[in-house]
């Protein structure tokens, strides 16, 4: 249903995952006999979990870590670790700077240069782990390093941006676009692409051949580009947007496209709330970002917050809670949801009664605006539990 704007403008109302709450059904089931496994291409992992490309959450020893832990992580090819061999010491002083002077001191840190020679060497460190290896490239870059990428046997390529398109428009000559469904179709590495963040991109992005999209403009916790830029779509609807995209695009072509919620998860609940939309994973930041093992020293900061032009993050700091492990899949000491993130997912998929991930995305969902706050006025006067 359209709300009007104004005369001779309307638009779709559109929910976040605070604005929803999952019902449960007539059925339960055993935490032990939930499966939240996820399976693309040829590679299956034990958590539907996807790190984000970010500096302050993801190194190549993390991504080891989080690996085995069952999850996937993403290493940002444009990031600290290709333009500095040794980047520690930028991490100790991104840690200390004062808040009005990061954004300015972090683009200086991030003029250095890519050195070609580092995207090949921090896949092989990946490699060396284990694991299967995942990296990101903003799509003006994925052409130059393609032929490094194949060499060095990436397993999965994320080509990823602000909002990612599979139609770009330049009238500059010099300047032409990735053409993504080319790329796709020519080199044999699966990708996953994204953001989006409405139904019409996420089919279209599908289109292009992708295994998978992310889905999310501007709900990162570092993020600024809803405040900069004044775009962007709620989570829950962006996410069940794309996931009537996915139906539309498996019965047109019976290729099925995984759509990963990137973004805007804090809690259990959240994670929960967005496979309960439609998503098949989740891409998260922040919580790894306060993992003791988390590059960033507890702070955690976006892909464009160092833009040269255009900064659309922030610095933020994400403190230094607890292990990867005990965020993932605890044990939990504390209340808030935070922690045993996956536990969470598991507990709400039996207390729902859907057995997989697929299951759980037909789940029925209400929109619930007093859901956070409904009888819990003493938690939220003395700051514990859901009042923090």
């Amino acid at each position: 249903m359209e709300v009007e704007i104004g005369i001779g403008k309307s638009g779709r109302r559109a929910y976040g995952f605070d604005d929803i709450a999952i019902v449960p059904s007539r059925r339960t089931r055993d935490p032990e006999d939930i499966d939240i496994s996820w399976t693309f291409d040829a590679f299956t992992f034990d958590l539907p979990l996807m790190a984000s490309a970010m500096d302050g959450v993801v190194s190549p020893r993390t991504a080891i870590d989080i690996g085995r832990l069952g999850g996937l992580a993403c290493l940002n090819l444009e990031g600290l670790w290709t333009r500095y061999e040794d980047p520690e010491t930028c991490y100790e002083e991104i840690a200390a700077l004062e808040p009005e002077k990061a954004t300015r001191r972090m683009q200086e840190i991030y003029d250095e240069p890519i050195k070609d020679e580092l995207v090949g060497r921090r896949i092989a460190e990946m490699r060396e782990g284990g694991i299967v290896t995942c990296a990101s490239l903003t799509p003006q870059r994925v052409e130059r390093y393609a032929r490094t990428l194949l060499e060095a046997e990436l397993d999965v390529l994320v080509v990823q941006g602000t909002v990612v398109s599979a139609e770009h428009v330049s009238k500059d000559a010099a300047r032409q676009p990735l053409n993504l469904k080319k790329f796709i179709r020519e080199y044999e590495i699966p990708v996953i692409v994204g953001g989006c963040a409405s139904y019409s991109t996420a089919l279209h992005l599908m289109r292009t051949g992708a295994i998978g999209i992310l889905v999310g403009v501007g709900p990162g916790h570092a993020c600024t580009s809803r405040g900069v830029l004044g775009i962007g779509v709620p989570q829950a609807t962006a996410i069940a947007d794309a996931a009537g995209a996915r139906i539309r695009h498996l019965d047109e072509t019976g290729v099925y496209v995984h759509v990963i919620a990137d973004g805007g998860m804090r809690t259990g609940g959240d994670v929960a709330k967005a496979i309960a939309c439609g998503a098949d994973a989740v891409m998260i930041g922040s919580p790894l970002a306060g993992a003791y093992e988390a590059p960033g020293r507890g702070y955690h900061w976006g892909m464009a917050t160092f833009h040269p032009t255009l900064p659309r993050g922030a610095r933020v700091y994400a403190g230094k809670k607890a292990s990867l492990a005990e965020i993932l899949t605890g044990p939990a000491h504390e209340n808030d949801g935070t922690l045993n993130l996956f536990g969470a997912l598991r507990t709400s998929m039996a207390t729902t009664g859907y057995e997989t991930v697929k299951e759980f995305q037909k789940a029925e969902v209400m929109v619930a605006p007093s859901l956070q706050t409904e009888g819990k006025a003493l938690q939220r006067s003395q700051g514990v539990g859901m009042g923090r």
